[in-house]
């Protein structure tokens, strides 16, 4: 035994080492004094090993008076547990180790937070004490399944020809919809890389380099506000390109990759299979679910019933419906079986969430109910019943307005009733594509055309197409996986033609010389030999998210920041020191009176 920390590691021994002397190292876990005989829970990375001390082990005195979370090594002979007292739910269950001597490699103060089970504490303590949090038993698994994940899409990557290439972190600032994190130059005073937020532009020049199979599991950053499914600064991608293929090559090469992957770590729980993803176009989507993120684990589907209330005797619905405006009908089933304060109570959660409300239909025993059935009309409602299918003692909710809102309800409200009743079989995963995507959309604050998702698509019809359709009528071949109601992967084939480049960029306000100064590289890249090409990138925190059960990225990431985008560990963000803005030519504007020209505070001696 000449390794002076460990023989073993804490989830390695079992019956077979009985009676062998042993080492071990790792963090005290729990201590239980039986009167005269302690039993000690010791920890590491690997598992956990019951550590015995009784009054005639010499470690019984050092192993009592330390607190949990200390470093030890123990020396010690394992034995078998007996019968009553083997852990089927422990690896090393059926032994335990004598402790004859315990060395003490690091002392713990007392904790701020409990590292041993698994309730709740509040965030700013965990985010803080980050170091003990990935100690704690959900949450260090967790971090491994994530390694395992992306170790296995690269392995897969790599087994169906792909190459992995590394793409510049520090770059230009790109139009991909969110705010760039900007890096000032010292040696260009008032100049600033950026943080990519995706290596768009540098995988579709690496097409155009002739490398043809590119993927990358690649950081991306964007400034944008945190959510559950999305941390602020920081998050990877499984990011790939191919040419010379169709939208459809790429579906047909990423579903086994995808499928594959889920299966291998959904343990045991279903997976839709490789081939059979749904193709579903966005406009359907948005239709029968509400959402271009639609969760097929619920069985609800959304319908438009507008006709049916075209001249109704409810007048609210019938102006509506003349001003232009849609119904759509959001069916629930078994409610009506219910107390009338199921569907109160969703109108309430609607108005809670900024809609005029949720109006409703109650059948029980065969008996329409509600304001809308008294208005409007015993033969209309029973049509509109009969149109839904609706049974004895269903309930169906109405969402009304603008299509745009009344689409965005009826999804929440689908998905809400859903839960309410709970119709959702979460021991499963359900992968879609969204395709068909609108090229462009109507943005309402600067009222003009924009585009509506990736402006490096390439637009159905080509050139054609944007000379002479209306542009909100032009769709993008583009595509989304999505999964259980989460978006966890976007791509598209993308526009390699100089021509339409410049074509579709027009359309949304900028010339020929907007494009050559902002997109210059890629620009003159197409003109030089481009093969067609596309790809995707698929989310990696999403996916790991998803497969561990989290409800929050917080739980599947390393260290995160908190909701105000700040790093409670190591302090950042924090100021800046004179000397560094001096060698980065910066001054700082009052916070109180921001200069006009100025972003985030910060400008350059001469912006000023």
């Amino acid at each position: 035994m000449t390794h002076p920390y460990r023989t073993h590691t804490c989830g390695a021994l079992t019956s077979a080492e009985v009676g062998e002397t042993v080492r071990l190292s790792g963090w005290v876990h729990r201590k239980r004094d039986h009167g005269g005989v302690l039993f000690v829970d010791l920890r590491d990375h690997y598992g956990m090993t019951q550590v015995v001390a009784d009054t005639d082990s010499a470690a019984l005195e050092t192993l009592d008076a330390l607190r949990l979370e200390s470093v030890v090594t123990i020396e010690g002979v394992v034995k078998a547990r007996t019968e009553a007292t083997v852990n089927p739910n422990l690896a090393t269950g059926e032994i335990e180790v004598f402790a004859r001597s315990a060395t003490v490699l690091s002392r713990a103060e007392e904790l701020p937070m409990p590292v041993a089970g698994e309730q709740e504490y509040p965030e700013d303590i965990r985010l803080r004490y980050r170091f003990l949090d990935l100690r704690r038993e959900t949450l260090h698994a967790n971090i491994i399944k994530r390694t395992q994940i992306i170790a296995d899409m690269r392995r897969r990557m790599e087994g169906i020809g792909f190459t992995e290439f590394s793409t510049p972190i520090l770059t230009a600032s790109s139009p991909e919809g969110a705010r760039d994190f900007l890096v000032p130059s010292r040696i260009h005073p008032g100049k600033f890389y950026a943080l990519p937020q995706a290596p768009q532009q540098y995988k579709q020049l690496l097409m155009v380099a002739g490398f043809d199979r590119y993927f990358q599991i690649a950081p991306c950053f964007r400034d944008e506000d945190p959510r559950a499914d999305r941390l602020p600064g920081e998050f990877y991608q499984l990011d790939l390109e191919m040419s010379f293929v169709t939208q459809e090559e790429i579906w047909e090469t990423m579903e086994p990759v995808m499928a594959s992957v889920f299966e291998r770590f959904a343990e045991g729980r279903p997976v839709t299979p490789s081939g059979e993803f749904r193709r579903i176009p966005y406009a359907q989507a948005m239709l029968d679910y509400g959402t271009d993120k639609p969760d097929l684990r619920n069985p609800i589907l959304i319908r438009d019933v507008t006709v049916h209330f075209k001249e109704s005797g409810f007048g609210i619905f019938a102006g509506i419906v003349e001003n232009g405006g849609v119904i759509r009908a959001i069916p629930a089933p078994g409610a009506g079986a219910g107390s009338r304060k199921f569907f109160d109570d969703m109108n309430n959660w609607a108005r809670s969430e900024g809609f005029s409300g949720l109006g409703y239909i109650n059948i029980k025993d065969g008996a329409p109910g509600g304001p809308i059935a008294k208005n409007h009309g015993e033969d209309r409602t029973a049509a509109l019943i009969e149109a839904l299918g609706l049974g004895p003692n269903d309930g169906v909710f109405f969402a009304a307005g603008k299509e745009e809102q009344a689409a965005r309800l009826a999804g929440l409200a689908r998905t809400r009733t859903a839960e309410q009743l709970d119709l959702i079989d979460r021991d499963r995963f359900d992968l879609c594509w969204i395709v068909d995507f609108p090229f462009f959309e109507w943005d309402e604050d600067n009222k003009k055309v924009d585009f509506a998702h990736n402006p490096f698509s390439m637009p159905q019809g080509g050139m054609q197409a944007l000379v002479n359709q209306d542009p909100l009528t032009i769709k993008a071949f583009q595509y989304d996986l999505v999964c259980n109601g989460y978006e966890i992967a976007s791509g598209s084939i993308r526009n390699q033609s100089p021509e339409l480049m410049v074509k579709a960029f027009e359309l949304v306000g900028l010339s020929k010389q907007d494009v050559e100064e902002r997109f210059g590289g890629l620009y003159r890249a197409f003109q030089y030999g481009a093969p067609p090409h596309g790809g995707m990138a698929a989310g990696v925190d999403r996916v790991v998210m998803l497969l561990c059960g989290a409800q929050n990225l917080r739980e599947i990431t390393l260290f995160p920041m908190n909701q105000r985008a700040e790093d409670l560990l190591m302090g950042a963000p924090s100021p800046a020191e004179s000397r560094q803005l001096r060698e980065l030519h910066l001054r700082l504007v009052d916070a109180a009176k921001p200069a006009a020209s100025t972003a985030g505070h910060i400008v350059a001696p001469d912006a000023g």
